[in-house]
């Protein structure tokens, strides 16, 4: 995808992925530009009336009640991005950013917001020119939108404030006059407009999305590693048996796993004449739990979707001519989504954990030495390993603890219940790169015990997945720095090397 058009119906996820991470082209269509004209004559002419209309000829919040003069109602949209411009911490992720610009301007072109056609083209022009607004990771409640975060897009395209462009940081004037870009001089309501929406969470969840098709169907690689290294059977993953309670989610990864396995002779080496008369949890119960993690995506993206074709902003600017306050600028669709997401990811890499435990300890892996270490005792092999990844995972555990259940009000009780949506992105997107490394640690594990049990071979499916590894990771042997191994192991599932490797999986 390198060129996407910018519609009156909103955006898809894949749009907003290529932007964010693939810097593609955007331009605005001719439908957009012809409902955000008609919606900004709306605005244009409550104005030029005496008629009080919030964010148009009122002040903001709890100053809802303060009217404005018509000469100063230019300024007052200036003077709300300034204000709101109030953010603070470190900066926001580049990829996040560009999906927030992105966003705001899918919602403008709508034609429910009554901004003109110049402010979305101005948006689009910072993404073309590869200009990011420095946007600071603390300000949004995530209720009147990701106020803060927003302000800080919309005051770069005011020439003001900072910009990244190439990895520096830039007065955003400059910026704008080298790109020869014109800064916007905002009429009626269009500061409003610009900060009145979820886009960061929105763009934040969607990019989670993304990394959890990559991360789910690699869970399900690694458990098949697993399983295969400590001597466990395919049975469970059976599909009659997983008929018999059919959530989607675990279908598909009992699939996965069957496919992983078909034609292992590591497991058809025990499947007869073997006293134990099931596995751990952890190995039979991976559809189980990676299913449900599966499941929650699918609610989570259902939830995305509907957001990617909705108008988000307060007042509305209705056809007809109307100017409805509402409150479709609170994320608590997406804070849940979040934080479901956010548990699941926890309970996805608790499990892959218990998977390496059982792989180093020499009581519980069937004949694999301690830790995975030649001359143990000399060498610890695995042991600090699998410290770190516990380690992760107990902050898993910690951010799974649900932001959207903490309100705190504001404005002078004007927003007195807010979503906490941003903070369940953030924390989720901190998950994510937790789990890729939970998952790395369980392959480089598994990876091991596989050439361990040589000359049984594994799976050609799997064996393929510890070929790919196996150019990046070396295999069993002497102690060895570990930290630059556990990176590469990592790399290659962030990227999408492990599933490519392991192939066709759902």
């Amino acid at each position: 995808m390198t060129e996407i058009v910018l519609s009156e119906h909103g955006l898809d996820e894949a749009a907003v992925v290529a932007v964010a991470r693939r810097d593609a082209s955007v331009t605005l269509g001719e439908g957009a530009r012809d409902a955000m004209s008609a919606s900004a004559a709306i605005v244009a002419r409550l104005a030029a009336s005496e008629q009080p209309v919030y964010g148009v000829s009122t002040g903001f919040g709890s100053l809802a009640s303060t009217s404005i003069p018509a000469a100063r109602r230019e300024e007052l949209q200036r003077a709300l991005v300034r204000s709101h411009a109030a953010g603070m911490g470190a900066p926001v992720e580049r990829e996040v950013v560009r999906a927030m610009l992105l966003l705001r301007a899918r919602s403008l072109a709508l034609g429910r917001s009554g901004a003109r056609p110049v402010v979305a083209e101005t948006m689009l022009a910072l993404l073309a020119a590869g200009i990011t607004p420095v946007v600071p990771e603390h300000g949004s409640l995530g209720a009147s939108g990701d106020l803060a975060p927003l302000a800080h897009c919309a005051l770069a395209l005011l020439g003001e404030g900072e910009v990244d462009v190439g990895g520096q940081r830039r007065p955003a004037a400059d910026a704008l006059s080298d790109a020869g870009i014109e800064p916007l001089t905002l009429t009626a309501k269009e500061g409003l407009a610009l900060i009145n929406g979820t886009d960061g969470i929105l763009g934040m969840l969607v990019l989670a999305l993304a990394d959890l098709d990559v991360l789910l169907a690699t869970a399900d690689v690694s458990a098949a590693l697993s399983v295969e290294a400590l001597l466990g059977t395919d049975r469970p993953f059976g599909a009659d048996l997983q008929a018999l309670r059919p959530h989607p989610g675990q279908a598909a990864s009992a699939a996965n796993l069957r496919l992983l396995l078909e034609g292992s002779a590591i497991v058809a080496s025990h499947r007869e004449g073997d006293p134990r008369v099931q596995d751990a949890y952890s190995l039979r119960c991976a559809p189980q739990v990676n299913g449900a993690a599966r499941d929650a995506r699918d609610y989570a993206r259902r939830v995305a979707g509907i957001e990617l074709v909705s108008a988000i902003d307060n007042p509305m600017i209705l056809p007809d001519g109307r100017v409805e306050s509402c409150g479709n600028f609170h994320g608590a669709p997406l804070g849940l989504a979040c934080d479901l997401l956010a548990i699941a990811v926890a309970q996805v890499g608790a499990i892959a954990e218990r998977r390496t435990d059982r792989l180093l300890d020499r009581t519980r892996s069937h004949g694999l030495p301690p830790f995975l270490a030649e001359d143990a005792g000399v060498n610890s092999g695995l042991m600090i390993a699998h410290y770190t990844q516990a380690a992760m995972v107990a902050e898993n555990r910690r951010l799974a603890a649900p932001a959207s259940v903490d309100s705190l009000p504001t404005s002078a009780m004007q927003e007195d219940h807010v979503s906490m949506a941003w903070g369940a992105a953030r924390k989720l997107r901190r998950s994510l790169d937790n789990l890729a490394a939970i998952l790395a640690v369980e392959l480089v594990a598994a990876a091991r015990g596989l050439d361990l049990r040589a000359p049984l071979q594994p799976a050609s499916r799997t064996g393929a997945v510890l070929a790919a590894l196996r150019e990046r990771v070396p295999g069993p042997g002497p102690d060895r720095h570990l930290a630059p191994e556990l990176a590469a192991a990592t790399d290659l599932v962030r990227s999408g090397a492990i599933i490519a490797a392991a192939g066709d999986l759902q």
